[in-house]
């Protein structure tokens, strides 16, 4: 076992000075999600350097005590040595846990893509989206985690048609998930003449984002379309079609990211949610599999459910999973979930 752990070591020695080497390179750094992953990774390499050279320390100090056993002949230091030995194997079944605890978590969740897209009720339901979009948006900041829009649709009267975020925080996604389903605002629209108040909707999608996701998309399956961007980016992205729309042919699944500055680099973030979004697809079908006690808690299968209602006349926000009010739309509407958030967490913890 020493000689496989030497050689890991070895492996992670060297990817760790290759690492370290390119946190050194300006070019390398100009891009943060460059500075971002390699940081990520370099603490990953450490943690598991730092477990196999315990593991290695306890295999040594076992293999010494075995000595001791194998030709001592005082009681007294035959005793230390098993107790050397039953210390050192502890330690090292410690280690070792640790060690497949963070091999298994390597499909974990980096990031939350959160889409949100104007439902029923015409543009009073791209003006409540443009408000939920706004809303993640504060959430986010207020959590210091980081955020980049992928992709707005607008109307001319400043509503959201489609709006994507995607959001980078350690718990961004446990928080988040609770947000996926059909939003309900209750209000008089600023159009409204006869002071009637309307019903309209917005859908919320909250996508984890997975490492090393093991998913295969054949070429021919995919359709690409370029655009030129409408978003912030300078003469580049206005002038020359760097946006990228990928169609997903097998399950009619719409991709589109305006985010980067170039082509190649909206491709590949396009291809990333992809991936995510087919393999989310995957993980419902078998949620769908499960026992109808599962399936009536919150989860990934109830997108389609109204979750909550922002009704304006009566300040009031309704979560209908928990049957639980709170008032004060505007200052929710602000960025201020923390309160909502945490109590759904409570009332399902397993979720």
């Amino acid at each position: 076992m020493l000689e496989i752990i030497n050689m890991d070591l070895e492996t992670l020695i060297k990817e760790k000075e290759q690492l370290l080497k390119k946190l050194s390179d300006p070019e390398f750094l100009s891009n943060s999600r460059n500075f971002e992953e390699v940081s990520c990774r370099l603490k990953e390499i450490e943690q598991k350097i730092n477990l196999l050279k315990e593991i290695k320390k306890a295999e040594k100090k076992i293999a010494e005590a075995q000595e001791i056993l194998a030709e001592a002949n005082d009681k007294e230091l035959l005793d230390l040595a098993e107790e050397e030995i039953e210390k050192n194997e502890e330690m090292k079944k410690k280690a070792l846990n640790l060690l497949e605890n963070q091999e298994s978590d390597k499909t974990k969740i980096k990031s939350v893509i959160l889409e949100i897209r104007a439902g029923t009720g015409g543009e009073e339901a791209a003006l409540f989206a443009q408000d939920l979009f706004r809303l993640y948006q504060r959430y986010a900041i207020k959590n210091n985690w980081s955020l980049k829009i992928i992709n707005t649709n607008s109307t001319s009267l400043g509503g959201l048609k489609e709006g994507i975020l995607e959001i980078n925080g350690k718990t961004a996604y446990e928080n988040l998930k609770f947000e996926g389903g059909v939003h309900r605002v209750q209000r008089i629209p600023e159009t409204e003449k006869s002071g009637r108040v309307h019903t309209s909707t917005a859908t919320v999608a909250i996508l984890p984002q997975v490492e090393n996701i093991q998913i295969d998309i054949r070429p021919e399956d995919i359709e690409e379309t370029f655009y030129r961007s409408s978003g912030p980016g300078g003469q580049n992205v206005q002038k020359v079609e760097t946006a990228v729309r990928l169609y997903h042919k097998p399950t009619g699944t719409t991709i589109s990211c305006q985010s980067e500055r170039y082509q190649k680099q909206n491709r590949e973030k396009a291809l990333e949610i992809l991936k995510n979004k087919l393999w989310e697809i995957k993980q419902e079908k078998e949620f769908n599999q499960m026992t109808k006690e599962r399936r009536d808690q919150i989860g990934h299968a109830e997108r389609v459910e109204k979750i909550r209602t922002y009704n304006f006349p009566q300040d009031r926000v309704t979560d209908h999973r928990i049957k639980k009010s709170w008032h004060n739309i505007n200052n929710i509407l602000e960025g201020n979930l923390e309160e909502i958030i945490e109590v759904l967490k409570k009332e399902f913890p397993q979720s």
